[in-house]
């Protein structure tokens, strides 16, 4: 199978669960996946750990501060396991039987999805991402999260903010900076852009609640989007 029918996703937590677990547009996504599976495409799916993984984090820092930030990232990468089992078990007998935990084991792909979590602190899931984009010798990780495009500046923060469709990782990384955090929201974490930039992988971001737009990117077609390279 030639590898630009394996598509490797990462699937913000705040798409699996903005508030409650959003099951109308998991199943949607499943639908989607599943015509392009008939297709012969194969998805690598990264779960994020999204809004829920920051609520436990604020809460345990509030028990316990004095918590190391390898406590907290521990606490994040459960939760993105957790997302992880709830999608690997929607898509059945498609899917591996476990999530992968560690790019380091993953080879070839055998099913049409592979669901992968969180692996050791330090990163994000940007970061197994970009890892299993290297270790598949892939060149592109589509990231799915809620947001339309890249901006020059946070448009939490700022009022006036310009859109980018296509930013290089050296101009995306003076952006995000270098260092990450548990609990960090950015479109692409600074540790995993500096892996991203050095295997030169492309990311493409997407917000995944429009699947029309993402099945237009399956479909080759124009969509709406940031092209990060």
């Amino acid at each position: 199978m030639s590898n630009n029918k394996i598509i490797i996703l990462s699937l913000g937590g705040s798409l699996i669960v903005p508030e409650e677990i959003d099951w109308r547009f998991l199943r949607k996504f499943k639908e989607l996946l599943e015509k392009y599976i008939k297709k012969g495409f194969k998805f690598v799916i990264i779960t994020g750990g999204g809004r829920i993984c920051r609520k436990y984090q604020k809460s345990l820092a509030k028990i316990s501060p004095k918590l190391t930030k390898e406590d907290f990232d521990w606490i994040g990468i459960y939760v993105t396991r957790l997302n992880a089992h709830l999608i690997r078990l929607i898509f059945g007998e498609k899917a591996y039987k476990e999530i992968a935990t560690n790019p380091n084991k993953v080879r070839k792909l055998a099913k049409p999805v592979l669901v992968a979590a969180g692996w050791v602190p330090g990163s994000s899931t940007d970061y197994d991402a970009a890892n299993l984009a290297k270790r598949l010798k892939i060149k592109t990780i589509v990231n799915l999260s809620n947001i339309d495009y890249v901006y020059d500046k946070d448009p939490k923060k700022y009022k006036k903010v310009k859109k980018l469709t296509v930013i290089s990782w050296r101009n995306f990384r003076k952006i995000v900076g270098d260092e990450w955090h548990s609990g960090m929201s950015s479109p692409f974490d600074p540790v995993a852009s500096k892996f991203a930039q050095k295997e030169k992988i492309q990311v493409t971001v997407i917000n995944g609640r429009d699947l029309e737009n993402l099945e237009n990117y399956l479909e080759g077609k124009k969509f709406k989007g940031t092209i990060i390279k």
